[in-house]
């Protein structure tokens, strides 16, 4: 195959390229829009699919813009793309990975959330190279300005710029840092991952909290150990959903910075909305539960249920959260697996699954489906793995009643899914 192509772009597919064809083969584009005819150059060929970058648009769609920034700092696939266009692509790639994978035909567009495009990320690892931090560019290992493509608050990136600084000394023992925030952007607390064979523990009670920072913390042995001030960081319900919160205003989460939270400051309240909207029935189980983002909404409005988070941190900071709730709220660190084996009297009416990018274990599904629950709440990142998993609910009897999406990562080509599945045996309790 030549090197240099000129091809139409067809549609979206998932993981951020564009699909076109050659001579009857498929191409992967990156940097293009569909509609658009370009010159490509093929940059890398396997059996079936040949992947290749935009080097020329022919015919431009009316929906290209100048990105801001450079696209391959921080895996910004779509910032080329005038925004509204690129929920719409995300709507597409949604509804053709379940067509395609699960056999699931939407009767309408999957309506996407939107995000402002800037200042989003509550969480951001950075490389630690040369006296600097940032990102490395798609495909790279060199360093890129994680300021270009504005994902990050500008004091967040003043908070980074005072902790090199602080660090400076010791800048060469540093793999990483983790920037963590709350939503409200008052608490900013920095991770410092030291480079294998180095250990920063030795700061302790000495190093200054840098500029900005509520918390400096290292890790040793898979525990965190503070450096400096605070190492947790605070949500508050009042501060997720703002105005009409849907539960006590008062309701916090605390979290490690390594803990895993729902990436966009402004649609994480929007999202535990709409969990909280499909909840039905009295008892639930949440797998997948972090630090208890859903669990600890879903108790708030008075309802029972067991919590299942594998990842240590995570799993620590979800015993902390749930401790408001002694009778009604139990915490299992444990793999999904082991806790979807587990045989639960009474079944749960509800069960909430938030996976990673490789969706449900297989074991973990077919336990889920044993429960029989009336009512499934499946948290995606990921539409083709969503896919899958919808196909095999779908076969065990369940039907997708609901769907609905949230751009937490603008001008990426990531998407988060919530799809409700209702077992066909019949309907689920009355919600709250």
């Amino acid at each position: 195959m030549p090197s240099m192509l000129e091809v139409t772009i067809d549609r979206a597919v998932a993981g951020g390229r564009m699909l076109a064809r050659h001579d009857g083969r498929v191409v992967l584009v990156s940097g293009a829009i569909p509609g658009e005819r370009a010159r490509v150059e093929v940059e890398r060929v396997t059996r079936d699919v040949s992947f290749a970058r935009v080097v020329d648009v022919i015919e431009a769609s009316v929906d290209r813009r100048d990105p801001p920034g450079d696209p391959a700092c921080g895996g910004a696939d779509y910032a080329h793309i005038h925004y509204d266009r690129q929920r719409q692509l995300k709507a597409d790639v949604i509804a053709d990975a379940l067509r395609r994978i699960g056999r699931v035909t939407l009767d309408a567009p999957v309506a996407v959330r939107a995000s402002p495009e800037r200042g989003y990320r509550v969480r951001a690892r950075l490389h630690v190279r040369q006296r600097r931090a940032g990102f490395f560019r798609e495909g790279t290992h060199t360093l890129c300005d994680p300021a270009s493509g504005g994902q990050l608050l500008p004091k967040s990136i003043a908070t980074i710029e005072a902790a090199l600084s602080t660090l400076d000394a010791r800048l060469a023992e540093c793999e990483a840092f983790i920037l963590s925030e709350n939503v409200a952007a008052t608490d900013c607390v920095i991770h410092v991952e030291p480079r294998d064979g180095a250990r920063l523990d030795d700061l302790a009670g000495r190093t200054p909290l840098p500029a900005g920072a509520t918390g400096l913390t290292t890790g040793r042995h898979g525990h965190v150990l503070t450096l400096a001030g605070e190492p947790s960081i605070t949500d508050r319900a009042a501060d997720l959903f703002g105005a009409d919160p849907p539960i006590d205003p008062s309701t916090t989460w605390k979290r490690l910075p390594a803990s895993f939270f729902q990436g966009n400051r402004f649609l994480v309240g929007d999202l535990v909305r709409r969990v909280l909207a499909a909840a039905t029935g009295e008892r639930f189980v949440d797998l997948y539960a972090g630090v208890g983002l859903f669990t600890v909404a879903l108790a708030a409005t008075g309802r029972r249920g067991l919590a299942v988070e594998g990842d240590r941190a995570s799993a620590a900071d979800l015993a902390t959260n749930i401790a408001p709730w002694p009778t009604t709220l139990r915490a299992m660190r444990a793999p999904v697996e082991e806790a979807s084996a587990t045989r639960l009297d009474p079944a749960p009416d509800l069960v909430v699954l938030d996976p990673p990018r490789t969706g449900v274990a297989a074991e973990a599904l077919g336990g889920v489906i044993g429960w029989a629950p009336p009512r499934i709440v499946y948290v995606s990142c990921d539409p083709p793995t969503l896919a899958r998993d919808a196909k095999r609910l779908v076969d065990a009897g369940y039907v997708m009643t609901s769907i609905d999406a949230f751009d937490l990562f603008p001008n990426t080509a990531h998407v988060e899914v919530v799809a409700t599945f209702d077992s066909a045996s019949g309907p689920p309790p009355p919600s709250r």
